[in-house]
């Protein structure tokens, strides 16, 4: 019983691989034909049976983007960056697609530090420095075996010094898988989904304006209040916004 269970199991996630493959090459197809509504209803069924990918999400900012939907665009290629930050079509029409928002806000000055995490460390997500610290687990596990089992000393010297560095580095990565994960638990960003709205100082609607955002817009989410969200922008002004005039930038939603 339990064995077949197991190739029940086996051959349904086939046919979900199978299902989603086809969807994919469907949706392929249909914007290579300009028919870029229907792949959006192709992607997003893939989307909806939880099988992800930055692929995918580019692919559905490509759609929005040729359909002049700024929002929606802005907030698939920022989800495939949320998968793998090395995606270099994601980040080259992200940066088209924010050239169609209205807001144009300058960021705070950034610490050496702060330049170093945003040039270096966000370069990968956790799980891609995860991988990277199993590399070096493996290489200096490696490296010292050939120290120990070396006779000559130039070679006993070599990988002794080499494998030191391999779990130096090590530590250093894991460190930044650490501070990556923390971040991306801790730090909830959204995207402005409606045309213009007024930013309050209280999470009521007879607070007062503080400033406007428009359609696009990324922003930081501090706190909520029934259905009101807190939120900072890049040039540290705050306020408070309705919950449903923006998306937060979820890849399992």
């Amino acid at each position: 019983m339990k064995k077949l269970l197991i190739l029940l199991l086996f051959v349904s996630q086939n046919l979900v691989s199978q299902s989603t493959d086809e969807l994919f090459e469907k949706g392929n197809n249909q914007y290579k034909l300009e028919q870029y509504t229907e792949a959006i209803v192709s992607y997003q069924k893939i989307v909806e049976s939880g099988f992800i990918s930055s692929e995918l999400f580019y692919n559905l900012g490509n759609c929005y983007y040729k359909l002049n939907k700024v929002a929606p665009a802005i907030y698939n290629y920022e989800k495939a960056l949320l998968i793998d930050p090395l995606n270099k079509d994601a980040q080259n029409n992200l940066v088209f697609a924010k050239r169609l928002t209205i807001d144009n806000i300058e960021e705070l000055p950034k610490s050496v530090f702060q330049k170093l995490d945003v040039t270096f460390i966000k370069k990968l997500s956790y799980n891609q420095w995860a991988m990277v610290s199993v590399v070096f687990s493996f290489l200096g596990a490696l490296l010292f075996l050939l120290f120990y089992f070396s006779y000559t000393p130039s070679k006993k010297r070599l990988f002794f010094v080499t494998s030191i560095l391999s779990f130096l580095l090590l530590i250093i990565c894991s460190i930044f898988t650490m501070k990556e994960y923390s971040y991306a638990n801790k730090t909830i960003e959204a995207i402005i989904f409606i045309e213009e709205t007024d930013i309050k100082n209280a999470p009521t609607l007879n607070g007062e304006k503080v400033f406007t955002l428009h359609e696009g817009t990324k922003v930081r989410v501090l706190d909520s209040v029934d259905n009101w969200k807190k939120i900072r922008i890049s040039d540290g002004k705050v306020g408070w916004i309705i919950a449903d005039e923006m998306k937060v930038l979820d890849i399992f939603q």
